[in-house]
Order: C-alpha cells, then sequence, then structure tokens
C-alpha cells in the first residue's frame, strides 16, 4: 500500500522570464542628396538588413521623412550611425 503524506503548505513556485529592453532606435532621415541604390546599400552593409527589408525601410524614409531602422542599445547603434553620417545620410539615435 502507498502512503501518501499531506502537505501543510502550499508551495507556489513562480516563474519570471525577465524581457531584455532595447530603449534606442537609429533613425534615418529622408534628404535631396542620396539616391534610393545608395541608401539601400548602405542599409544592407551598415545594418545587415536584406534586400526587401532595406528597401521598404527606403520607402518609408521617403514618404514619412525618417524611418527607426535598427533598435538596440547606444554602444550597438553607435557605430551604425556613425557609418551612416560618414557616408552623409543623416542619422540619429532616439530614445
Amino acid at each position: 500500500m502507498i502512503q501518501y503524506e499531506e502537505l501543510t503548505e502550499t508551495q507556489e513556485i513562480v516563474l519570471t522570464q525577465e524581457k531584455v529592453v532595447e530603449p534606442y532606435d537609429l533613425i534615418i532621415y529622408n534628404d535631396d542628396v542620396n539616391t534610393f541604390e545608395f541608401v539601400i546599400e548602405s542599409l544592407i552593409e551598415i545594418c545587415k538588413h536584406n534586400s526587401i527589408q532595406a528597401e521598404q525601410c527606403t520607402w518609408i524614409i521617403h514618404h514619412n521623412g525618417k524611418c527607426a531602422v535598427k533598435r538596440g542599445g547606444v554602444e550597438k547603434l553607435k557605430p551604425m550611425a556613425e557609418a551612416f553620417l560618414n557616408r552623409g545620410i543623416s542619422a540619429k539615435i532616439e530614445a
């Protein structure tokens, strides 16, 4: 015969999952200087976008005046922003 001990206390296991928050966006702004092809190429090289994603971001930049092209921490985005600026593309990190 199997005996079961009665639990006198309720035990509860609480699982928590921390979500890593990437609070900053790398914003690219529209201008009248750079071509679509150059911006697309830059997004692919700097942000590692695929060609479709880069083209979509470029259209958003064109129609809305800006687009958040990458999200992350400042230490991750700062070199990317500098790379865009070095190419003559307006970029800014925003919270």
